[in-house]
């Protein structure tokens, strides 16, 4: 059971936030995922950096980043002034960003390239600041045509189960009961993440 991603007729450079970048490692697939991907792919320094810590390093999320810039799939990328100047912006405001969050808004907006974004905040900012153009999430990527033709359909749906328990993914509300029946109610009961989980509880309760 797949539906359709934002992402499928997308030619656009993508620019990843944090999380999208945690989800993808958490998924197990995340590399076969990315190198199938027809878009150049950039992530902002402060995104990088972000991943730079003690945590990142253990569980692994800068070493995947780094293979993937290693095999020129992705691209680390410095702001200019402009795209500094809209991040300085983005995390002073109200409601504040976070700084990942806010560079890659900035250098999507400032590039024209396409924002990967997850969070709530994070999304409704992008959308005001590159002219309506709504970011994709991370399950655009999992979803894409060429992940699916990648994967096949029974790794792609281990690949969205493990993005959700151990990446605690965000998805579009309208696609969790999809989802559910994808991995199956007993697995989604591990993923709290899911929109209206407190639900997911109850209808398991009734089984």
């Amino acid at each position: 059971m797949t539906f359709s991603s934002s992402l499928a007729d997308e030619s656009r450079p993508l620019v990843f936030d944090t999380s999208v970048l945690i989800n993808l490692h958490a998924c197990a697939f995340g590399e076969r995922i990315l190198m199938a991907a027809p878009n150049a792919i950039v992530v902002p320094e402060v995104v990088a950096d972000e991943l730079d810590t003690e945590t990142g390093r253990r569980n692994g999320d800068h070493g995947f980043l780094h293979g993937l810039v290693a095999q020129g799939k992705i691209s680390i990328v410095a702001m200019t002034d402009d795209e500094y100047e809209l991040f300085a912006a983005l995390t002073s405001g109200t409601p504040s960003l976070d700084d990942g969050e806010a560079a890659t808004i900035a250098v999507a907006a400032r590039r024209d390239f396409r924002a990967v974004i997850d969070e709530r905040k994070g999304r409704a900012q992008a959308v005001t600041r590159m002219g309506g153009d709504e970011p994709g999430w991370t399950l655009d990527l999992l979803q894409h045509p060429a992940a699916r033709r990648s994967l096949g359909d029974a790794d792609l749906a281990e690949a969205i189960y493990l993005a959700l328990r151990e990446g605690r993914m965000r998805i579009p509300q309208e696609h969790g009961d999809t989802l559910v029946t994808l991995i199956g109610i007993e697995r989604a009961l591990g993923c709290s993440c899911l929109p209206n989980y407190k639900g997911l509880l109850k209808r398991k309760s009734c089984y």
